[in-house]
């Protein structure tokens, strides 16, 4: 940062990289579920081994495949728990922890929270913050809604059971505070749409190539723009899509971002936490 600026980052950090893992595995829902066998949909009701199974590599493959990556190169994660996930798949669950990784949550399963009100959005989420801290001891502070939508009122019913952080606002490359009245207020790690391996090989098709070179562009030009601004360089990932040939792909940007000086992998909270009292954080009113 220049003389006499308030530093962007905490240690000498200059681009911060919020790595998350979605574990989502058995919260889909139950009857036609979104499936990449599309050879054959299944009628209502019909019981799909395929995709039910599809979604299952992600306890037995996927996480445990990244985070040995994970362990490799030395990073930390936030890893977005539905709460359904944790309580099939607990011991999955508690290893994520056990690694020094962030519990953080996602609701309950997939269903539409845009359209519950504050009793059924409270408890949709209470559920899953309750799950997390019995399987693992910790207690999720930060929120990620099944499909980023809450409802008008999330923000309120977060602060309301104790959240520090949401992701759901992609409104900018940096973290910020909400602020939702004069004493209430939720900082926001924001999520970048497009550096998420479900748009990309899902929504757009990309093979392999063509997401390791959006992800270095991306990565390259934060890059020159943190040398005078706050930046921070996010990036998702979803148990199921932990395949062998898109772990391989992450490993290679990780190990090229990591060959920067002053690039750190930092948990959402920790994120959360410096830039809630960073004086020089930039604030918005709810709904600006």
């Amino acid at each position: 940062s220049k003389a006499g600026q308030a530093p962007f980052w905490p240690d000498g950090i200059r681009l911060p990289i919020s790595l998350s893992v979605m574990f989502e595995s058995g919260s889909q829902p139950r009857f036609n579920p979104p499936t990449p066998f599309n050879n054959f949909v299944p009628p209502e009701g019909i019981y799909d081994m395929p995709t039910i199974s599809w979604y299952r590599y992600g306890v037995t493959e996927g996480i445990p495949r990244a985070l040995d990556l994970f362990d490799r190169l030395g990073i930390k994660m936030t890893s977005h728990m539905s709460g359904q996930s944790v309580q099939m798949y607990p011991k999955t669950a508690l290893e994520i922890v056990q690694r020094g990784h962030e519990a953080a949550a996602h609701g309950w399963d997939w269903s539409t929270e845009s359209t519950m009100n504050d009793e059924q959005e409270l408890a949709f989420i209470q559920k899953n913050v309750d799950v997390i801290q019995k399987v693992t001891g910790q207690r999720a502070v930060g929120y990620n809604a099944p499909g980023l939508r809450g409802s008008k009122n999330i923000l309120q019913n977060l602060h309301t059971l104790g959240f520090k952080y949401h992701i759901d606002d992609v409104s900018r490359d940096e973290p910020f505070i909400v602020d939702i009245d004069a004493k209430r207020q939720i900082a926001v790690v924001p999520y970048a749409v497009y550096l998420n391996d479900i748009r990309a090989y899902e929504a757009r098709s990309f093979a392999d190539a063509d997401f390791l070179d959006n992800l270095k562009r991306s990565f390259d030009r934060l890059y020159k723009e943190s040398g005078n601004r706050r930046r921070m360089f996010a990036v998702t990932m979803h148990d199921r899509l932990l395949r062998p040939e898109h772990v391989e792909t992450m490993e290679e940007f990780l190990r090229y971002a990591l060959k920067k000086s002053g690039v750190s992998f930092m948990k959402k909270i920790d994120i959360a936490n410096y830039i809630t009292s960073a004086p020089n954080a930039i604030r918005e009113p709810i709904g600006a």
